[in-house]
């Protein structure tokens, strides 16, 4: 089993150079404690999302790092020109070494994607046409494609991706049924739903992708995001965990609050019932190797994904976190199926 890391890159109340100096230092030391992935989100206009140009930063990360892999989780496809995606995510991978992976969505917020011009309406159209444009362009010599939103006469794609036919894709899940087409092309599921409902999500998926005769043993990466804090005692890990994930729960919702909507996640206002109701963890690394077990076994994941670096959470609290998950969590699952 693998864990990786996740964020959304939150205001965490910092000069804004700081942050993203102190989060390169926190994604060098991923690179070093053997966590497979770095994912981060795509927010616009909002403190949720201090690094809009994911692209921008991976680059960064490209040249700060060795061995971990890492992408976008997601690129919101309508706000993107594909042929320019395309380019950009060929010029990623080779930066890397092959070490890129590319998440893809249309966006959780309409008021997010509203800011571009963009109709929330046509927004699953616009995406699902864009990812079919994205995956021609990185596996054709030329782009040929006339849709509903975008056109294409034979326009020569000079870049190729190292990884082929493509870097791994990603998809952010919240109902079984998106199974079906994540294991029919072979796309890596993460979720933030609770475990109960993300083993509805890889049941499907399992038996999607042996309907289709493809072997277990190539089973994509089915993750679980989780809030994690840890410390050599509780209590200073419960209360870091309760600052930080107040400030975050406000940067979530502070967009939906302004324009008069309800945010469509069902996060509660402070730390403790989240974690009372399994969907995040703060206390000891041995507690942690419980409590990872446990999610893993109900949801039937092979991927857990920890984030570690949220709201006003400071930098020595994230990197504690990340060397305790390392140094004796991880290990615990080495050789776990």
């Amino acid at each position: 089993m693998k864990f990786g890391i996740f964020e959304h890159m939150d205001y965490a109340g910092v000069p804004l150079r700081q942050q993203i100096e102190q989060r390169l230092q926190l994604i060098e030391a991923y690179d070093r404690l053997g966590f497979h992935a770095y994912h981060l989100a795509e927010h616009h206009g909002t403190p949720l999302g201090l690094a809009p140009s994911p692209g921008i930063f991976m680059a960064a990360v490209a040249q700060r790092t060795r061995r971990l892999r890492f992408g976008p989780l997601v690129y919101l496809l309508p706000l993107y020109h594909p042929l320019r995606l395309i380019e950009e995510i060929c010029m990623l991978d080779h930066m890397s070494g092959g070490r890129y992976e590319v998440g893809v969505g249309k966006g959780v917020s309409p008021i997010e994607v509203g800011f571009f011009g963009i109709d929330p309406s046509q927004g699953q159209r616009q995406y699902v046409e864009a990812l079919q444009v994205i995956r021609q362009g990185l596996t054709s010599d030329q782009l040929i494609h006339a849709g509903e939103f975008y056109r294409f006469d034979k326009v020569p794609m000079v870049l190729k991706p190292l990884q082929q036919p493509h870097p791994p894709l990603w998809y952010g899940v919240l109902n079984p049924e998106t199974s079906v087409w994540a294991a029919a092309n072979d796309v890596n599921l993460v979720t933030l739903l609770p475990a109960e409902a993300t083993r509805a999500v890889t049941d499907r998926y399992r038996h999607e992708w042996a309907a289709l005769g493809k072997p277990p043993e190539k089973l994509p990466l089915l993750g679980l995001i989780r809030h994690m804090v840890l410390a050599e005692d509780e209590a200073s890990a419960l209360r870091a965990a309760e600052h930080g994930y107040r400030l975050w729960r406000r940067n979530m919702e502070i967009l939906w609050v302004q324009h008069g909507m309800v945010l469509p996640l069902p996060l509660p206002p402070e730390f403790e019932p989240l974690r009372d109701h399994g969907g995040a963890f703060a206390g000891t690394p041995a507690a942690a190797r419980d409590y990872v077990a446990a999610q893993v076994e109900a949801a039937g994941v092979n991927y857990f994904v920890a984030d570690v670096a949220f709201g006003d959470l400071t930098f020595d609290d994230a990197m504690r976190t990340a060397d305790l998950l390392a140094r004796e969590v991880m290990p615990a699952f080495a050789d776990r199926a």
